[in-house]
């Protein structure tokens, strides 16, 4: 049944080139993987003991580009996250070092780069200048967001003589990876395109873990801890953190799992009431009567059935979301006022960050095995694809698989059991 998840890896060519990369050389057979819910969401339903054959990444024993020949790019889009830098680096070292690729070329502030109107400038990327660029967080190149023509950006790979682009971004650079990659194909060009992964979100289809995810859980756990000081320190103290998490709220799980000082996480993936019985409110007012003191997490995301729609869309495209933790102050403050308690509410949003740190040892680590992967991939004619990291092995993914859906917890898994044992809470 395996069939029924496309894993194909498309190619720009026959690899004849003796790859001068170091061995040991891996092949182009797929391997199966078992996979589950947690490692495949919805795809894999109906699939369970039956394998889903997959690439495996590494060096092939030959290359599509002449290395001396070969001209790569490299963008980062969309919001911040731990790591960019790390995997720009890795990019670069890799291509230079494993291959003897010399011309290697930063694009500026996303895919505006490529256009000609916003006149951003080319970088040249090299060794020296991308050193030091892992201690730092955020990205060299720059980003942003929204939508640019994919026939203006693949003018510009041709005119640049571009072999090989490597975007660097979440759900939806890689559909306008997937975008330029039809282009590419409509003229016929000779040019790998491939995405590396990036949301702090975790909501990557079939990416269990993404890059700068653990990072982010080490800095919003920190926001715990300090949620939970103050509302220790005070008589009926409330400590609320929001946390990111636009359409699944991974970070606020782990968070929650990591430091086990949360009475109440709310998530997207869970809808949840206010009042009455089963609500937030009644439920706070037991935890502070019997405590004196709660920790409330919330993900951007969750709630928003409860606050008014905007109906605008940012620069993504995607829903500008309300603001759970301001509502959520506001409705405890107005709840408690009719309540004979003096309630404190300590509001924390440490989401620009969150985002915005250097990657953490695991995270590092995690980044340079996805870069150097990358270009093996490219290098050995690899395209309309991303490299990936399922079940501990690195592996490729066709860029109509990571682009499907959206993914989000699982919330019959043992991990949110684990969660909702962790809080406590008891919420309808």
């Amino acid at each position: 049944m395996s069939h029924e998840i496309d894993t194909h890896i498309m190619t720009v060519g026959k690899a004849k080139i003796d790859n001068p990369a170091i061995g040991p050389y891996v092949d182009d057979t797929p391997v199966p993987f078992y996979l589950d819910a947690e490692h495949g969401g919805e795809d894999v339903q109906g699939l369970e003991g039956a394998p889903v054959s997959i690439e495996q990444a590494g060096p092939r024993s030959h290359v599509y580009y002449d290395p001396g020949k070969t001209r790569a790019a490299i963008v980062t889009c969309g919001g911040l996250c731990p790591g960019l830098n790390d995997v720009i680096r890795a990019l670069v070292l890799e291509s230079y070092y494993g291959y003897g690729v010399r011309s290697i070329l930063g694009i500026r502030y996303g895919l505006e780069g490529f256009i000609p109107k916003y006149h951003h400038d080319i970088m040249e990327l090299t060794p020296r200048n991308v050193s030091e660029i892992h201690t730092f967080g955020g990205t060299i190149l720059g980003s942003s967001r929204g939508p640019q023509s994919s026939e203006e950006i693949v003018d510009a790979l041709e005119r640049m003589n571009v072999n090989i682009l490597y975007i660097i971004g979440g759900d939806g650079t890689m559909k306008a990876a997937s975008a330029i990659q039809e282009e590419i194909f409509r003229r016929n060009l000779h040019t790998s395109v491939i995405g590396i992964p990036k949301t702090i979100d975790n909501d990557i289809n079939f990416v269990p873990k993404s890059f700068g995810f653990d990072t982010a859980v080490d800095v919003a756990t920190s926001s715990l801890r300090c949620a939970h000081t103050e509302a220790i320190g005070a008589p009926y103290g409330v400590g609320l953190v929001k946390l990111m998490g636009r359409e699944s709220g991974f970070i606020a799980a782990q968070a929650t799992l990591s430091l086990n000082v949360v009475n109440f996480v709310l998530v997207p993936e869970v809808p949840f009431k206010l009042e009455g019985e089963g609500g937030l409110l009644p439920a706070l007012e037991e935890r502070l009567k019997n405590r004196s003191h709660a920790v409330i997490v919330a993900a951007e995301g969750a709630g928003q059935d409860l606050l008014t729609a905007s109906g605008k869309t940012d620069a993504s495209g995607n829903r500008v979301l309300g603001d759970i933790g301001l509502f959520l102050q506001k409705a405890i403050k107005n709840y408690f006022s009719t309540k004979d308690m003096d309630v404190t509410v300590k509001y924390i949003d440490p989401s620009y960050i969150v985002r915005s740190v250097p990657a953490n040892t695991n995270d590092r680590v995690y980044c340079g095995l996805l870069g150097r992967n990358a270009v093996h991939a490219a290098m050995a004619g690899k395209t309309n694809m991303v490299v990936a990291r399922l079940m501990d092995r690195f592996v490729h993914l066709p860029l109509q698989l990571v682009t499907r859906r959206r993914r989000h917890i699982d919330i019959k898994s043992n991990y949110w059991r684990s969660v909702i044992a962790t809080t406590g809470q008891r919420l309808s």
